[in-house]
């Protein structure tokens, strides 16, 4: 049973899943027309109904500013709906896989997160999605959390096609340099968990794999770092596509502070993510994100 298949990560696993031998004819998509999250019943009643071996939730309520407003809404989508959803397959033996943020970090180490560092979410959302890893982990069935960050894709409203947007229509940009990340594609995340999948599908690995999973692209860069090769790779593609060119130039991008674009909800400065665990357990590793990111623009759809 897979969740938020209108969301970019949900999309995603579709469209990979639909591939699959082991999987095409026996995922049953929900999008939030279908199940509506802050529904407690409709959650219990689906999963009664679908009676499903796995349950996979990349369902959030993801509007981090929004959420500093609207609390109740981000806890009932991202806190309440994955325990229910945790304790619903737990009832019926059904495992699951659940995905939450980089946001459940205070953002003040120096060096990548790891599984085990303590967390401190900044923002509602980042306490609301750690507040749903908690509800699974107390609920102890069998499960997969997958923390990823700064997501991005072909599909669905994110960094990328805002910024495409913004270089199409100014003269120049004003971009945050002072939050470090790894910008993560939505089909990477994808194609890492169905390579998981795959694993466990064969009996592999051994060991017990239950819990928290960074899962990010490999390197990382700021938000001013993004947005400059954002348009460096498009404009180098551009004319073998025959799109329209930008114009903003790299050069025409200006690295700001934190303290010179506030937002209502407060970021993490480094939400850099330690991948060390997925790779020891499941030998799976993300290519670099600027390598996916030419994978991601040659799969835009003509401008």
């Amino acid at each position: 049973m897979l969740t938020g298949v209108n969301g970019q990560v949900g999309h995603a696993l579709q469209a990979l899943l639909s591939k699959h031998a082991w999987y095409s004819n026996a995922v049953i998509t929900l999008d939030r027309t279908q199940l509506d999250l802050t529904d407690a019943d409709a959650i219990c009643r689906v999963v009664e109904t679908v009676k499903p071996d796995l349950i996979i939730n990349p369902a959030a309520y993801t509007a981090v500013d929004k959420a500093e407003t609207e609390p109740e809404l981000a806890y009932a989508i991202n806190a309440t709906a994955p325990k229910i959803l945790a304790e619903e397959a737990a009832k019926i033996g059904a495992k699951l896989i659940h995905f939450s943020t980089d946001y459940v970090y205070s953002g003040t180490k120096l060096s990548a997160y790891t599984e085990d560092d303590a967390t401190q979410p900044l923002s509602v959302y980042g306490k609301s999605k750690l507040a749903g890893e908690d509800a699974i982990r107390a609920v102890g069935l069998p499960h997969l959390i997958f923390r990823t960050s700064w997501v991005y894709g072909a599909y669905g409203n994110n960094f990328l096609k805002t910024i495409l947007r913004l270089a199409s229509e100014r003269d120049a940009l004003r971009i945050v340099a002072d939050q470090l990340g790894a910008p993560t594609s939505s089909h990477s995340i994808a194609q890492a968990v169905l390579e998981v999948l795959s694993q466990l599908e064969n009996g592999q690995p051994q060991n017990e794999v239950t819990g928290v999973y960074h899962l990010v692209n490999a390197g990382q860069t700021s938000w001013h770092g993004f947005a400059t090769a954002i348009v460096e790779e498009y404009t180098r593609i551009q004319a073998d596509r025959n799109w329209p060119p930008l114009k903003v130039t790299p050069a025409n991008i200006q690295a700001i502070g934190t303290h010179d674009f506030p937002t209502p909800a407060a970021r993490p400065a480094n939400s850099c993510l330690d991948c060390s665990k997925l790779a020891r357990n499941f030998l799976v590793t993300l290519p670099n994100w600027r390598d996916t990111l030419v994978v991601e623009l040659k799969n835009l759809p003509m401008r």
